[in-house]
């Protein structure tokens, strides 16, 4: 049951799926956070998904959410939308799934660009954080706008830490050409605050030999968000012969907690926890504890 609610399935299938996009805040909306209080805040959200939370769940002060969140003033319908017009009908977060992701993957469609939620593209290869910096601006790499740019190595055991590096910068050629946005594909994480056609979490991650590892320059990528589809068109036994050949990268540490935590983390779809963390010790205190 532990596994089961870290799981993306069980909290978009349950959950997330079913609230709609209220807070019109950038990256997804033209707000700000300072916006957001003016208008009320947090406890007007809460009083509009009343229908789908807990009501009488006790809080830290002693007190139901209902309780605390009784009535609030909402000063701006633009800012925070009524639940009956939600600024989206749905969640601003998808989960992918594919063999590009067998475990899933995450994209936020409500701050990426409504006309790469279903691109096919070729791949751009980047095995590591500093090879995408040492090559992304290169004028003679061959990259187009349409291209899918896929990084490597920035997943919880790889990287190792799962850093906001998801969100990877364009390359400055096609910048100076307009270009805003091209579909991301990485193992690793971005800013809440960050926006783009980024798919991130993709999980098994690379570096334990997910299907990310076994991606090469020109294979083709299909992503479809309304399918909740990451594809790579790559036949079955293509993708055997790269397995055999692919060798592990080697961990970033030997020793020491860092080591520990390699060996120990979890994946993203798991919440990128200690699997020595499973479970619970409860709160019984057997013996002297000062």
């Amino acid at each position: 049951m532990a596994k089961q609610l870290r799981s993306y399935d069980w909290f978009f299938d349950t959950i997330g799926s079913k609230i709609p996009l209220l807070v019109n805040l950038k990256p997804s909306g033209e707000y700000l956070m300072e916006d957001f209080y003016y208008a009320g805040g947090l406890p007007v959200v809460i009083n509009q998904l009343k229908p789908h939370l807990h009501n009488d769940s006790i809080t830290v002060n002693g007190k139901a959410i209902g309780d605390n969140n009784h009535k609030p003033i909402c000063y701006n319908n633009d800012v925070i939308a009524p639940l009956e017009q939600p600024l989206q009908p749905h969640a601003g977060i998808a989960v992918l799934k594919g063999n590009l992701c067998q475990d899933g993957a995450v994209i936020k469609p409500s701050a990426a660009s409504p006309t790469l939620m279903k691109h096919s593209g070729r791949a751009v290869v980047f095995e590591s954080i500093e090879d995408c910096h040492a090559r992304i601006d290169l004028p003679d790499l061959d990259i187009d706008e349409h291209c899918v740019i896929v990084l490597k190595g920035v997943g919880p055991a790889g990287y190792p830490g799962m850093p906001e590096v998801g969100n990877v910068d364009l390359p400055e050629k096609w910048l100076m050409k307009g270009v805003r946005d091209m579909v991301r594909i990485s193992d690793g994480r971005m800013s809440g605050t960050a926006a783009g056609t980024v798919v991130l979490h993709v999980s098994p991650e690379s570096a334990i030999g997910g299907t990310l590892a076994l991606v090469q320059d020109g294979d083709i990528i299909e992503l479809d968000v309304e399918q909740r589809l990451l594809h790579l068109h790559v036949g079955d036994e293509e993708l055997l012969r790269r397995r055999a050949s692919w060798v592990p990268p080697q961990p970033m540490a030997v020793g020491g907690y860092v080591k520990l935590y390699i060996d120990q983390v979890q994946q993203a779809h798991l919440g990128a926890d200690l699997d020595v963390l499973n479970g619970g010790s409860g709160d019984i205190v057997t013996r002297d504890l000062h």
